[in-house]
């Protein structure tokens, strides 16, 4: 008897594509559906989006940068002020709603009618307050900050060739007045929460792809010719401001994330999807690419993310790894992120959401 089943190749069955093999030894995850060779990329998103950013750099794909360093900030301060996380110095996009307005604010088709948040004797931007260490000392200096911020994310539309984006999250903070989306509640990282003037919004699957919809119309409007490619966050949240237990409020987020995704894989051929999300928490995974606190992922399991990825994504030629990968080594991906001290590891990814934990442990 024929059926469409018996067409299917082995990586659509479970007996023959996970149960015979090592966890790390399981293939199949991924096939490109474009190259990244000689495209400019650009990557935004939540915290785990660093990773991806960071090992393109390392491997000196054709990466945009357009907010850069100024050439008098030491390396080891870069971070501090929002430099080299991303393409531009946006800090972390956690939620579709995020990306739809940055694009909005960079093009003047959207401006907020909040314009600033007071912290200490200073001001931070609503849409970034934690891109420095320190408040700008007025609002005039926040002003021309942001604008030039704008500038340059406005020049990494019209530039990209690709533009990757790590969805990270639902739960969003919206104003009242005009719908603006924050990164962050407001009253964590400045400004003073008030219930009459910003809600809570778990966005939906529909929310999603709404905004993802409406972002990569309004980008392809501006740069007809750009691909995205989407990732999906596999790092559970830090504090949830729904009802449900942590742990049930982060299956419904990323449920939800995961499935706007493959809708807007299927939607369109200039959309690929990378299965970061699975690779580190599939059930036969047993959890071994998570750092003991059961949320943060290890050096290896980055490392073995980005070893599928390169896998089929080749580094560029006259490269140290493409160097590795002509004398027989299959994969130059873990020698990525080697063991770190903590220090290290508190550096290596910059993440506003830990703040939601600290509020926590303050009350203890």
């Amino acid at each position: 008897m024929s059926h469409p089943y018996r067409q299917q190749p082995d990586r659509a069955f479970w007996k023959r594509t996970v149960s015979p093999y090592h966890p790390m030894d399981v293939g199949g995850w991924y096939e490109k559906r474009f190259s990244f060779a000689d495209r400019a990329v650009a990557t935004a998103g939540s915290c785990f989006a660093q990773h991806i950013g960071r090992n393109l750099r390392k491997f000196e794909f054709n990466y945009l940068d357009t907010e850069p360093a100024p050439r008098g900030l030491p390396e080891d301060k870069r971070l501090d002020y929002g430099y080299e996380m991303y393409s531009a110095r946006y800090g972390n996009v956690y939620t579709s709603r995020q990306l739809l307005q940055l694009f909005q604010r960079a093009f003047g088709t959207f401006t907020p009618k909040e314009d600033y948040w007071e912290r200490g004797e200073g001001v931070v931007d609503p849409f970034r307050p934690t891109i420095e260490p320190a408040p700008f000392s007025s609002v005039e200096e926040l002003r021309v900050q942001r604008k030039i911020h704008l500038e340059s994310v406005a020049e990494l539309f019209r530039s990209a060739d690709i533009f990757v984006f790590t969805l990270g999250l639902t739960e969003a903070w919206l104003s009242r007045e005009d719908g603006a989306a924050f990164p962050l509640c407001p009253g964590t990282a400045g400004g003073v929460y008030d219930p009459d003037a910003y809600a809570f919004h778990n966005l939906s699957v529909a929310d999603v792809i709404e905004d993802m919809q409406g972002f990569i119309d309004l980008a392809r409007g501006v740069n007809p010719d750009l691909r995205f490619f989407l990732t999906v966050s596999p790092v559970p949240l830090m504090a949830t401001a729904t009802d449900a237990q942590v742990a049930v409020a982060t299956t419904y987020s990323k449920s939800v994330l995961r499935a706007a995704a493959g809708e807007l894989y299927q939607r369109h051929d200039f959309v690929d999807y990378f299965p970061s999300y699975e690779i580190i928490t599939s059930p036969f995974m047993k959890g071994y690419f998570f750092e003991q606190d059961g949320r943060e992922v290890s050096p290896h399991g980055v490392a073995h993310v980005m070893d599928v990825f390169f896998s089929q994504h080749e580094v560029p030629a006259g490269t140290e790894a493409a160097r590795r990968v002509a004398q027989g080594v299959r994969n130059p991906a873990p020698q990525i992120l080697p063991e770190i001290s903590e220090a290290e590891r508190q550096e290596r990814v910059r993440c506003d959401e830990e703040l939601l934990n600290s509020f926590k442990d303050d009350e203890a």
